[in-house]
């Protein structure tokens, strides 16, 4: 790479944002039991933060990353099935 740019992306998985309003109206239930039944199907047993999605963003942004190319972190809180 003769100009140092680096590609990487950063694929969340669910997240507490504005869009998770749209999103529990669309299934008919409230957010508290939107949440809950995502949370559900998700390894670690809860929903991401805005702060989880930014700590990735982070990592690629250090210095620590400078040889890390051409790959997607799913911060996601682990596979679905």
């Amino acid at each position: 790479m003769p100009h140092g740019i680096t590609v990487n992306a950063v694929g969340p998985g669910v997240v507490r944002a504005g869009m998770t309003d749209v999103s529990a109206a669309r299934a008919g239930r409230t957010m508290e039991e939107h949440l809950r039944a995502q949370a559900k199907s998700i390894p670690r047993g809860r929903i991401g933060t805005t702060r989880d999605i930014a700590r990735a963003v982070l990592f690629f942004t250090a210095e620590d990353a400078d040889f890390v190319t051409g790959q997607v972190l799913y911060v996601s809180g682990g596979p679905h099935g």
